[in-house]
Protein backbone atom coordinates (compact mmCIF):
# COMPACT_ATOMS: atom_id res chain seq x y z
CA UNK A 1 0.00 0.00 0.00
CA UNK A 2 3.32 2.46 0.36
CA UNK A 3 4.36 1.78 -2.59
CA UNK A 4 1.18 2.31 -4.12
CA UNK A 5 0.96 6.20 -2.45
CA UNK A 6 4.22 7.35 -3.27
CA UNK A 7 3.95 6.35 -7.22
CA UNK A 8 3.44 9.62 -9.31
CA UNK A 9 -0.33 10.59 -10.11
CA UNK A 10 -0.88 10.24 -14.02
CA UNK A 11 -1.11 13.98 -15.52
CA UNK A 12 -3.02 12.11 -18.81
CA UNK A 13 -5.37 11.16 -16.41
CA UNK A 14 -5.27 14.43 -14.40
CA UNK A 15 -5.82 16.25 -17.53
CA UNK A 16 -9.14 13.69 -18.37
CA UNK A 17 -10.56 14.41 -14.72
CA UNK A 18 -10.86 18.08 -14.94
CA UNK A 19 -12.04 18.02 -18.38
CA UNK A 20 -15.12 16.02 -17.14
CA UNK A 21 -15.78 18.40 -14.35
CA UNK A 22 -15.17 21.40 -16.41
CA UNK A 23 -17.41 20.02 -19.20
CA UNK A 24 -19.67 18.90 -17.26
CA UNK A 25 -20.13 15.03 -18.04
CA UNK A 26 -17.93 12.07 -19.49
CA UNK A 27 -19.37 12.02 -22.87
CA UNK A 28 -18.55 15.82 -23.59
CA UNK A 29 -15.06 14.98 -21.87
CA UNK A 30 -14.64 12.47 -24.16
CA UNK A 31 -14.38 14.99 -27.39
CA UNK A 32 -12.14 17.72 -25.49
CA UNK A 33 -9.07 15.11 -24.97
CA UNK A 34 -10.00 13.26 -28.07
CA UNK A 35 -10.44 9.89 -26.23
CA UNK A 36 -13.91 7.72 -26.14
CA UNK A 37 -16.01 7.19 -23.66
CA UNK A 38 -15.09 3.99 -22.64
CA UNK A 39 -11.01 5.12 -22.30
CA UNK A 40 -12.57 7.94 -20.52
CA UNK A 41 -14.47 5.86 -17.87
CA UNK A 42 -11.12 3.58 -17.62
CA UNK A 43 -9.33 6.26 -16.63
CA UNK A 44 -11.24 7.29 -14.27
CA UNK A 45 -11.21 4.22 -12.35
CA UNK A 46 -7.82 3.86 -12.73
CA UNK A 47 -7.43 7.13 -11.17
CA UNK A 48 -9.69 6.08 -8.63
CA UNK A 49 -7.46 3.21 -7.93
CA UNK A 50 -4.20 4.99 -7.50
CA UNK A 51 -6.11 7.38 -5.12
CA UNK A 52 -8.28 4.54 -3.25
CA UNK A 53 -10.95 7.06 -2.97
CA UNK A 54 -14.62 7.50 -5.03
CA UNK A 55 -14.39 10.56 -6.80
CA UNK A 56 -17.73 10.80 -8.92
CA UNK A 57 -21.38 9.31 -7.82
CA UNK A 58 -24.62 8.86 -9.90
CA UNK A 59 -26.60 12.05 -9.76
CA UNK A 60 -29.75 11.23 -12.00
CA UNK A 61 -28.26 10.42 -15.70
CA UNK A 62 -25.09 12.53 -14.57
CA UNK A 63 -22.30 12.49 -11.96
CA UNK A 64 -20.91 14.28 -9.68
CA UNK A 65 -17.85 14.82 -7.76
CA UNK A 66 -17.60 13.61 -4.21
CA UNK A 67 -15.81 15.10 -1.50
CA UNK A 68 -12.88 13.54 -2.09
CA UNK A 69 -13.26 13.95 -5.67
CA UNK A 70 -13.82 18.16 -5.04
CA UNK A 71 -10.40 17.83 -2.95
CA UNK A 72 -7.95 16.50 -5.49
CA UNK A 73 -9.58 18.65 -8.28
CA UNK A 74 -7.71 21.58 -6.45
CA UNK A 75 -4.58 19.57 -6.55
CA UNK A 76 -5.45 18.17 -10.10
CA UNK A 77 -5.61 22.00 -11.45
CA UNK A 78 -1.94 23.08 -9.71
CA UNK A 79 -0.41 20.36 -10.95
CA UNK A 80 -1.71 20.74 -14.50
CA UNK A 81 -0.73 24.36 -14.36
CA UNK A 82 2.75 23.80 -12.93
CA UNK A 83 3.31 21.42 -15.11
CA UNK A 84 2.58 23.32 -18.36
CA UNK A 85 4.95 26.07 -17.08
CA UNK A 86 7.34 23.46 -16.42
CA UNK A 87 7.02 22.55 -20.13
CA UNK A 88 7.06 26.51 -21.05
CA UNK A 89 10.07 27.19 -19.41
CA UNK A 90 12.44 24.79 -21.65
CA UNK A 91 9.91 26.04 -25.27
CA UNK A 92 12.10 27.57 -27.47
CA UNK A 93 9.80 29.24 -29.36
CA UNK A 94 8.16 30.29 -26.53
CA UNK A 95 7.78 34.45 -27.29
CA UNK A 96 8.96 36.82 -24.78
CA UNK A 97 10.28 40.58 -23.90
CA UNK A 98 8.32 43.70 -24.30
CA UNK A 99 6.61 45.03 -27.72
CA UNK A 100 5.95 48.88 -27.97
CA UNK A 101 3.19 49.85 -30.14
CA UNK A 102 1.44 53.03 -30.97
CA UNK A 103 -1.64 53.80 -31.98
CA UNK A 104 -4.00 57.06 -32.64
CA UNK A 105 -6.66 56.69 -29.90
CA UNK A 106 -9.53 56.60 -32.61
CA UNK A 107 -8.03 52.99 -33.78
CA UNK A 108 -7.24 52.02 -29.66
CA UNK A 109 -10.81 52.57 -29.24
CA UNK A 110 -11.99 50.36 -31.90
CA UNK A 111 -9.42 47.90 -32.84
CA UNK A 112 -6.41 47.36 -29.86
CA UNK A 113 -9.42 45.56 -27.17
CA UNK A 114 -9.72 42.20 -29.53
CA UNK A 115 -5.92 42.74 -30.97
CA UNK A 116 -4.55 43.27 -27.16
CA UNK A 117 -7.02 40.18 -25.76
CA UNK A 118 -6.13 37.64 -28.73
CA UNK A 119 -2.41 38.67 -28.19
CA UNK A 120 -2.20 38.51 -24.59
CA UNK A 121 -3.65 34.77 -24.54
CA UNK A 122 -1.30 33.29 -27.12
CA UNK A 123 1.55 35.27 -25.81
CA UNK A 124 1.04 35.47 -22.17
CA UNK A 125 5.45 36.33 -21.79
CA UNK A 126 5.59 39.04 -24.10
CA UNK A 127 4.75 42.65 -22.18
CA UNK A 128 2.68 45.42 -23.69
CA UNK A 129 3.37 49.01 -24.23
CA UNK A 130 0.57 51.02 -25.74
CA UNK A 131 1.71 54.77 -27.39
CA UNK A 132 -1.55 56.83 -28.36
CA UNK A 133 -0.66 59.51 -30.29
CA UNK A 134 -1.86 61.25 -33.78
CA UNK A 135 -0.29 58.90 -36.71
CA UNK A 136 2.47 61.92 -36.83
CA UNK A 137 3.48 61.65 -33.75
CA UNK A 138 3.69 58.15 -34.07
CA UNK A 139 5.90 58.13 -37.13
CA UNK A 140 8.26 60.70 -35.46
CA UNK A 141 8.72 57.65 -32.34
CA UNK A 142 9.07 55.19 -34.89
CA UNK A 143 11.85 56.92 -36.78
CA UNK A 144 13.69 57.65 -33.51
CA UNK A 145 13.26 54.11 -32.52
CA UNK A 146 11.11 54.37 -29.58
CA UNK A 147 8.48 52.24 -30.98
CA UNK A 148 8.11 48.57 -32.41
CA UNK A 149 5.29 48.26 -34.54
CA UNK A 150 2.91 51.24 -35.06
CA UNK A 151 -0.76 51.35 -36.86
CA UNK A 152 -1.20 54.61 -38.61
CA UNK A 153 -3.24 56.26 -41.36
CA UNK A 154 -1.86 55.36 -44.60
CA UNK A 155 0.02 58.80 -46.22
CA UNK A 156 2.52 57.62 -48.81
CA UNK A 157 3.15 61.58 -49.15
CA UNK A 158 4.18 61.01 -45.53
CA UNK A 159 5.09 58.21 -43.79
CA UNK A 160 5.63 54.85 -45.62
CA UNK A 161 3.73 51.71 -44.14
CA UNK A 162 1.68 48.39 -45.40
CA UNK A 163 -1.68 49.02 -45.87
CA UNK A 164 -3.94 46.54 -43.65
CA UNK A 165 -7.01 47.73 -43.68
CA UNK A 166 -9.12 50.37 -46.57
CA UNK A 167 -12.63 51.27 -45.68
CA UNK A 168 -14.72 54.44 -46.11
CA UNK A 169 -14.52 57.54 -44.91
CA UNK A 170 -17.93 59.45 -43.75
CA UNK A 171 -19.25 62.61 -42.39
CA UNK A 172 -21.50 62.13 -39.52
CA UNK A 173 -23.86 64.40 -37.63
CA UNK A 174 -26.16 63.84 -34.57
CA UNK A 175 -29.19 61.17 -35.34
CA UNK A 176 -31.32 63.65 -33.06
CA UNK A 177 -30.45 67.11 -34.18
CA UNK A 178 -30.39 68.56 -37.83
CA UNK A 179 -27.99 70.43 -39.50
CA UNK A 180 -28.89 73.94 -40.60
CA UNK A 181 -28.34 74.84 -43.75
CA UNK A 182 -28.29 78.58 -43.70
CA UNK A 183 -25.12 78.86 -41.42
CA UNK A 184 -21.47 77.56 -41.69
CA UNK A 185 -20.95 73.87 -41.33
CA UNK A 186 -19.41 73.60 -37.77
CA UNK A 187 -16.77 70.95 -37.52
CA UNK A 188 -15.02 68.55 -34.97
CA UNK A 189 -11.89 67.07 -36.11
CA UNK A 190 -8.31 66.49 -35.37
CA UNK A 191 -5.10 69.01 -35.07
CA UNK A 192 -4.02 70.68 -38.16
CA UNK A 193 -1.41 68.01 -39.04
CA UNK A 194 -4.58 65.66 -39.32
CA UNK A 195 -5.05 64.39 -42.65
CA UNK A 196 -8.92 63.52 -42.30
CA UNK A 197 -9.11 66.79 -41.00
CA UNK A 198 -7.66 68.22 -44.42
CA UNK A 199 -9.77 65.87 -46.45
CA UNK A 200 -12.91 67.44 -44.95
CA UNK A 201 -11.97 70.77 -45.43
CA UNK A 202 -10.55 70.15 -48.68
CA UNK A 203 -14.04 68.69 -50.08
CA UNK A 204 -16.00 71.67 -48.43
CA UNK A 205 -14.20 73.99 -50.04
CA UNK A 206 -14.20 72.30 -53.29
CA UNK A 207 -18.46 72.21 -53.51
CA UNK A 208 -18.51 75.87 -51.98
CA UNK A 209 -19.66 74.91 -48.90
CA UNK A 210 -18.92 77.39 -45.83
CA UNK A 211 -17.43 75.47 -42.85
CA UNK A 212 -16.31 76.69 -39.20
CA UNK A 213 -13.59 74.79 -37.30
CA UNK A 214 -15.83 74.68 -33.32
CA UNK A 215 -13.71 71.66 -32.27
CA UNK A 216 -9.86 71.01 -32.37
CA UNK A 217 -8.85 67.70 -30.64
CA UNK A 218 -6.43 64.43 -30.55
CA UNK A 219 -9.02 62.26 -28.79
CA UNK A 220 -11.39 60.48 -30.77
CA UNK A 221 -14.05 60.73 -27.72
CA UNK A 222 -14.32 64.39 -27.36
CA UNK A 223 -15.26 64.87 -31.28
CA UNK A 224 -17.23 62.03 -30.96
CA UNK A 225 -19.35 63.82 -27.80
CA UNK A 226 -19.50 66.82 -30.11
CA UNK A 227 -21.00 65.34 -32.88
CA UNK A 228 -23.52 63.29 -30.40
CA UNK A 229 -24.34 66.42 -28.68
CA UNK A 230 -25.26 68.19 -32.24
CA UNK A 231 -22.59 70.87 -32.12
CA UNK A 232 -20.40 69.61 -34.73
CA UNK A 233 -20.04 67.31 -37.78
CA UNK A 234 -16.93 65.30 -38.60
CA UNK A 235 -15.71 62.90 -40.66
CA UNK A 236 -14.69 59.31 -39.34
CA UNK A 237 -13.67 55.78 -40.69
CA UNK A 238 -16.66 53.56 -41.10
CA UNK A 239 -16.08 50.82 -38.14
CA UNK A 240 -15.41 53.48 -35.70
CA UNK A 241 -19.45 55.55 -35.79
CA UNK A 242 -21.40 55.04 -32.79
CA UNK A 243 -25.05 54.86 -32.32
CA UNK A 244 -26.53 58.00 -32.43
CA UNK A 245 -24.94 59.13 -35.23
CA UNK A 246 -26.31 59.53 -38.54
CA UNK A 247 -23.88 59.33 -41.89
CA UNK A 248 -24.31 62.33 -44.12
CA UNK A 249 -24.15 61.74 -47.91
CA UNK A 250 -24.25 64.26 -51.15
CA UNK A 251 -28.15 64.67 -50.41
CA UNK A 252 -27.36 66.42 -47.42
CA UNK A 253 -24.85 68.73 -49.30
CA UNK A 254 -22.03 66.65 -48.29
CA UNK A 255 -19.10 65.64 -50.96
CA UNK A 256 -18.20 62.10 -51.07
CA UNK A 257 -14.68 61.57 -49.36
CA UNK A 258 -11.74 59.08 -50.04
CA UNK A 259 -11.40 56.44 -48.47
CA UNK A 260 -9.09 55.75 -45.44
CA UNK A 261 -6.31 53.38 -45.49
CA UNK A 262 -4.88 51.52 -42.39
CA UNK A 263 -1.42 51.20 -42.33
CA UNK A 264 1.52 49.02 -40.14
CA UNK A 265 4.47 50.88 -39.50
CA UNK A 266 7.35 48.17 -38.18
CA UNK A 267 11.33 48.85 -36.97
CA UNK A 268 13.58 46.73 -38.45
CA UNK A 269 15.71 44.53 -35.67
CA UNK A 270 12.67 43.26 -33.81
CA UNK A 271 12.47 40.19 -33.11
CA UNK A 272 11.42 38.62 -36.97
CA UNK A 273 8.71 36.24 -34.73
CA UNK A 274 7.50 38.60 -32.27
CA UNK A 275 6.49 41.00 -35.63
CA UNK A 276 4.84 38.03 -37.31
CA UNK A 277 3.13 37.30 -34.23
CA UNK A 278 1.02 40.71 -33.70
CA UNK A 279 1.46 41.51 -36.97
CA UNK A 280 -0.58 38.00 -37.72
CA UNK A 281 -3.48 39.46 -34.77
CA UNK A 282 -3.47 43.33 -36.63
CA UNK A 283 -4.65 41.84 -39.70
CA UNK A 284 -6.88 38.89 -38.49
CA UNK A 285 -8.46 41.36 -36.00
CA UNK A 286 -8.90 44.40 -38.74
CA UNK A 287 -10.09 40.99 -41.40
CA UNK A 288 -12.95 40.70 -38.85
CA UNK A 289 -14.23 44.11 -37.42
CA UNK A 290 -18.19 43.03 -38.22
CA UNK A 291 -21.03 46.07 -37.32
CA UNK A 292 -22.32 46.17 -34.01
CA UNK A 293 -26.27 46.54 -33.86
CA UNK A 294 -27.30 49.62 -33.89
CA UNK A 295 -30.67 51.38 -31.91
CA UNK A 296 -33.66 50.36 -33.97
CA UNK A 297 -35.85 53.45 -32.65
CA UNK A 298 -33.30 55.80 -34.48
CA UNK A 299 -33.39 57.48 -37.81
CA UNK A 300 -33.25 54.70 -41.02
CA UNK A 301 -29.67 56.50 -41.96
CA UNK A 302 -28.30 55.58 -38.92
CA UNK A 303 -28.60 51.98 -39.91
CA UNK A 304 -25.75 52.59 -41.94
CA UNK A 305 -23.81 53.61 -39.19
CA UNK A 306 -21.41 51.23 -36.58
CA UNK A 307 -22.07 51.11 -32.88
CA UNK A 308 -18.92 50.59 -31.02
CA UNK A 309 -18.51 47.59 -28.55
CA UNK A 310 -15.94 48.30 -25.93
CA UNK A 311 -14.00 45.06 -24.03
CA UNK A 312 -12.17 45.54 -20.94
CA UNK A 313 -8.15 45.56 -21.00
CA UNK A 314 -5.57 45.19 -18.88
CA UNK A 315 -2.19 45.92 -20.75
CA UNK A 316 1.09 46.96 -19.30
CA UNK A 317 0.61 50.82 -20.06
CA UNK A 318 -0.98 53.68 -21.49
CA UNK A 319 -0.16 56.94 -22.60
CA UNK A 320 -2.64 59.07 -22.88
CA UNK A 321 -2.77 61.27 -26.48
CA UNK A 322 -3.36 65.33 -24.88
Amino acid sequence: MGELMTAPLDIDQLQTFIAIVDSGSFTKAADRVYKTQSAVSMQMRRLEERIGKQLFIKDGRGNRLTAEGEKLLNYARRIIRLNNEAIAAFDDNRLEGTLRIGTPDDYADRYMPEIIGRFAKTHPNVELYIVCEPSVGLAERMNRGELDIALVTHNPRERMSDVVRTEPLCWVGSANHPIRDDAPVPLAVGRRDCQWRQLACSALDAVGREHQILFTSWSCTVVAAAVLAGMAVSVMPESALRTGMKVLSQADGFPALPPVQIGIMKRPGVSISLMNAITAHITACLDNITPAVVDDNLEPEVKNAYGRVQPRLKIANIVPSW
